[in-house]
């Protein structure tokens, strides 16, 4: 944990005088451990109080920490926060339109309906949302409430992994290098699984290192598929693991026969 900055200490401040707006902020260094301690009870507590007083993110950050399961066992009225977030999506709030598309996908605290959560994930990723964008990605290319449609799919997962996110990356790699809705193109789906991997994405780094070895789309580059095994093999990937053991046993031979 940081030492809390200048402003950060504003924020405590102010949100202990009742503005609502540091209310959430302070919620939000809570959730996050920013300047404070992580704790998941005080950032509900600080997002309740600002939810009260009618603050639209505090109700959204609300909703978010409930459907993703972060310690929400203190939370007295999940039904609540449900409503709050249709409410909000109704509004046109683009994150809560986001959590409702993601309620309706999984059934959480309404029917599942992959219709309903299409409309809503659509709104929110037309807004600019990268959660929604890569969720309805993925309905795209497993055919969850629109027919399948893995061009749409390529279209929603490069928005979102223009915005940074790692399984929208990973996703399009595979697909152009499975040529799925796309030319295969083993050049660009190098390009997208270098940035997942470079996020810590175990499995893409995996997957690069096999192609540095193959030379599969890029130089062959045995150094290059050693560094990429061994990020991914300090992640926990078991495969990365045993394509290293076999990289450097290679390696060895073949000093050995010099």
């Amino acid at each position: 944990m940081s030492k809390p900055t200048k402003t950060q200490k504003q924020t405590i401040l102010l949100a202990e005088q009742g503005d609502a707006k540091a209310q959430s902020n302070l919620g939000w260094m809570y959730a996050n451990g920013l300047g404070v301690p992580q704790d998941y009870k005080a950032a509900v507590k600080w997002w309740t109080l600002a939810a009260k007083q009618g603050f639209a993110e505090a109700r959204n950050n609300l909703g978010v920490m409930y459907y993703k399961g972060q310690r929400m066992m203190m939370m007295s009225n999940p039904t609540q926060t449900q409503k709050e977030i249709i409410m909000l999506a109704e509004q046109g709030n683009a994150k809560a339109q986001s959590n409702l598309g993601w309620m309706y996908a999984n059934g959480l605290g309404v029917p599942q309906d992959y219709k309903a959560a299409e409309k809503w994930t659509t709104l929110a990723a037309e807004q600019g949302i990268a959660d929604a964008q890569f969720n309805l990605g993925v309905m795209y290319a497993k055919g969850q409430g629109v027919p399948q449609d893995y061009k749409t799919a390529e279209k929603w997962w490069t928005l979102a992994a223009e915005q940074g996110i790692a399984d929208a990356q990973f996703n399009l790699g595979l697909m152009y290098a499975k040529g799925q809705g796309v030319p295969q193109d083993y050049k660009t789906a190098e390009k997208w699984w270098t940035l997942a991997a470079e996020q810590g994405d175990a499995i893409t780094g995996c997957l690069l290192g096999i192609m540095y070895v193959t030379g599969l789309g890029v130089p062959q580059d045995y150094k290059a598929a050693e560094k990429c095994f061994t990020l991914a093999a300090e992640q926990g990937n078991a495969k990365a693991r045993y394509n290293l053991k076999c990289l450097v046993a290679d390696k060895n031979l073949e000093e050995d026969d010099e």
